[in-house]
């Protein structure tokens, strides 16, 4: 069954609390403090394989979630991390959060990191000092992302099969690869799309057949919207046209607005346009059919073919091999260009993490930013020396000023991600 969407949920691990413990030994009367840190989560890793061409499996496994790490121990001994979680997706697979792409694989063995997982708490070894030398607190580890995901595989191929339903596309995809489509005369024969390798000289292309567009494809009608990504990757297009079709001209403009419509790229995508069907028709009827296409393709290469009669095909799969070998060439060297541009250092990421803001919410006090959002986080609440810990960290980073500018006193309630508490400020 071939599936080309699914929804997970993708969930990271939580990492290890670290540990609050102190050295006891033999003829040791006040042992130092030993508790470890805890283990980081595990993240959550997608990798494109070769060897999967559906989503179907993700229809069954909604859920893919990472472990957690292990937490801190006394003696200073560490959590253990939590393994990270690989996911097998095939070639072309995206991935969006929030309807923002975050992965898109496209190259056998390639990986993607899609979910972090947290880091694991200090314990209180961690925060000895000179005038701290027995703390009573340790952090908490951080949970790991969590969210649900949008998977999308767009195939990916060299050459895109388009056209009207019954033009006779899956009949020439099981002529010239090893591919059987179902085939039968009726439109949307094809229901799913279809691969196949076309063996041609000494080279082969990969084709992807899709069901049939029809006039408002792009918007939902028929099937075509639910398949017109699966152009988007391909090289080249080959856009069949049946013969005995009343008016090519208009065949041939309603496809290419569709296509337009779906994907304003894919009008500057290679194509090559071909009569389907000739067998039986006479000459000058095809040399007819061939003159109102020229009159509305412009440079694209038109054919006239005969898939069950073998003719004409192997003139269109020379003419499709020296197009995608022409188009590969032109993407590498679009590649080493933008490579040879001089790399570019920003700030911008590093003081963004550092940034932070006060918002007055009634009688609440609202503190965001990425850095102290994380101290949060990582802060057990329920311990009076961690909850003090996080305090000092706000009047280091000058948060704790903006907070008595803005008008919080000690007993003013103040909220950092999902937790609150009380000013309460040290000095």
């Amino acid at each position: 069954m071939f599936v080309d969407t699914a929804k997970v949920l993708i969930q990271a691990g939580k990492g290890g609390d670290g540990a609050v413990s102190f050295r006891r030994e033999i003829y040791v009367d006040k042992g130092g403090p030993d508790g470890g840190v805890g283990g980081k989560g595990g993240d959550v890793i997608f990798e494109a394989t070769e060897n999967l061409n559906t989503l179907i499996d993700f229809r069954y496994k909604p859920e893919l979630k990472a472990q957690s790490g292990a937490n801190g121990a006394k003696a200073n001994r560490a959590g253990r991390s939590g393994e990270d979680l690989i996911v097998k997706v095939p070639m072309g697979t995206v991935v969006k959060r929030d309807g923002v792409v975050i992965a898109d694989l496209t190259h056998n063995g390639e990986r993607k990191v899609v979910a972090v997982g947290g880091d694991g708490g200090f314990g209180n070894a961690h925060f000895k000092s000179s005038v701290r030398q027995t703390p009573r607190m340790a952090e908490l580890g951080e949970a790991g992302e969590l969210f649900e995901a949008e998977l999308e595989l767009k195939l990916l191929a060299d050459v895109g099969l388009v056209g009207f339903p019954n033009a006779g596309k899956s009949t020439f995809l099981s002529v010239v690869t090893n591919a059987t489509p179902e085939i039968a005369d009726y439109a949307f024969t094809t229901l799913t799309p279809n691969l196949g390798v076309a063996d041609i000289d000494s080279s082969s292309l990969l084709i992807a057949d899709i069901p049939g567009l029809i006039e408002g494809a792009s918007v939902g009608k028929g099937l075509g919207d639910a398949f017109l990504r699966h152009v988007e990757r391909t090289s080249v297009l080959l856009h069949l046209i049946d013969v005995y079709t009343d008016d090519v001209a208009a065949a041939y403009k309603t496809i290419r607005l569709e296509l337009a419509s779906y994907s304003p790229e894919l009008l500057n995508r290679p194509e090559v346009v071909a009569l389907t069907k000739i067998d039986g028709v006479d000459d000058d009827i095809v040399a007819m059919q061939m003159d109102n296409l020229k009159a509305v393709v412009g440079k694209a290469p038109i054919f006239a073919v005969s898939s069950s009669a073998h003719k004409g095909i192997k003139e269109v799969l020379r003419e499709l091999h020296k197009q995608v070998v022409q188009r590969a060439k032109e993407e590498t060297e679009k590649l080493i260009e933008e490579d040879g541009n001089l790399p570019v250092i920003r700030l911008g990421d590093e003081q963004a993490a550092l940034s932070w803001h006060v918002i007055k919410e009634g009688d609440i006090f609202r503190v965001t930013g990425h850095k102290i959002e994380k101290f949060a986080r990582r802060t057990d609440f329920s311990n009076f020396e961690g909850l003090n810990r996080l305090r000092d960290i706000m009047k280091k980073m000058g948060i704790s000023h903006e907070l008595r500018r803005a008008g919080a006193e000690g007993s003013s309630i103040i909220r950092i991600g999902d937790h609150e508490f009380p000013f309460v400020e040290q000095r």
